[in-house]
C-alpha cells in the first residue's frame, strides 16, 4: 500500500481533492529541543525588576502576568523583610541610664536584648564590651547595648561588675552578675556566645560549649589527685 504521506504528484493531486488527508509536517528534533529549553530558560522581566519598577510597570503587563507579578512581590517583600530583620542592629551601642527603659524594657517586640552594665576601670568589663562587639556583628537580629552602670543602677557595687543582662518582651531571660558568673578574666568570645545562646539571645552554630574540654580537664585532673591522696 502507498504511504500516503509520500511525496509524489499522486499524492498531491489527491490531497487537493481531499482523497488523502493533509501531509504531516516532520518537526526536526533539534528544533523543538531549541525551541523548549529557549522556553525553559526565559525570563519573565518582572524577575529582574526592583518593586518600584514592578510598580511603574502595572500597566505593561497582562492579567496572567499581573497574577504572577503579585505573588512575585509579595515574595519579594517577605525577602526584604527577612533581611530587614536580620540586618537591625549589627553593632553594640552605648546608651545611657535615661534611655534603658526606651531602648531595653520597652524594645521592639520579640527582639532580643543583651545590655551589658559596665566601668571603664574594671579590665574585665572591658573585654566583655570588645566581645560582644564582635558578637553583635555575627547576630544582628540581636539588639546589643551597653551602659555605664553607675548611669543606669545608683550605687551599683564594683563587685558585681561586669553585668550582662538578656531581655525579650520587656522581661528578663537571663543575667550575669560579676566575673565568675561572665566566664572569669579568660572568657573568650565563643565562650560568651555559648552563654547567651542558652539563654535564648541568639542562635548559634556552635554544636557544643567550648569550655567543656576545659572543664572535663579540670576535673579529670582533681579526681586523679583525689586518687593520688589516698
Amino acid at each position: 500500500m502507498q504511504d500516503p504521506n509520500e511525496d509524489t504528484e499522486w499524492n498531491d493531486i489527491l490531497r487537493d481533492f481531499g482523497i488523502l488527508p493533509p501531509k504531516e509536517e516532520v518537526k526536526d528534533e533539534i528544533e523543538e529541543m531549541v525551541l523548549r529549553l529557549q522556553k525553559e530558560a526565559e525570563v519573565k522581566p518582572y524577575e529582574r525588576m526592583s518593586l518600584e519598577q514592578l510598580k511603574e510597570a502595572e500597566d505593561v503587563f497582562d492579567e496572567e502576568d499581573m497574577k504572577a507579578v503579585e505573588m512575585y512581590r509579595k515574595q519579594r517583600l517577605e525577602e526584604l523583610k527577612s533581611l530587614q530583620k536580620r540586618q537591625r542592629y549589627g553593632e553594640l551601642r552605648e546608651i545611657s541610664g535615661e534611655q534603658y527603659v526606651k531602648e531595653v524594657t520597652n524594645a521592639q517586640e520579640d527582639v532580643w536584648v543583651v545590655i551589658h552594665l559596665y566601668k571603664s576601670s574594671i579590665p574585665m568589663c572591658l573585654l566583655i564590651n570588645k566581645h560582644l562587639s564582635l558578637l553583635a556583628s555575627k547576630f544582628p537580629e540581636t539588639k546589643f547595648v551597653k551602659a555605664v552602670a553607675s548611669s543606669c543602677i545608683e550605687n551599683y557595687q564594683d563587685s558585681c561588675l561586669p553585668t550582662i543582662f538578656v531581655y525579650e518582651n520587656g522581661q528578663i531571660k537571663g543575667k550575669f552578675i560579676g566575673i565568675a558568673e561572665c566566664g572569669g578574666t579568660k572568657l573568650t568570645v565563643p565562650e560568651l556566645e555559648w552563654k547567651l545562646a542558652e539563654v535564648g539571645a541568639l542562635k548559634t552554630d556552635l554544636e557544643e560549649n567550648p569550655k567543656k574540654g576545659i572543664v572535663d580537664m579540670m576535673t579529670s585532673s582533681l579526681r586523679n589527685a583525689s586518687r593520688s591522696s589516698n
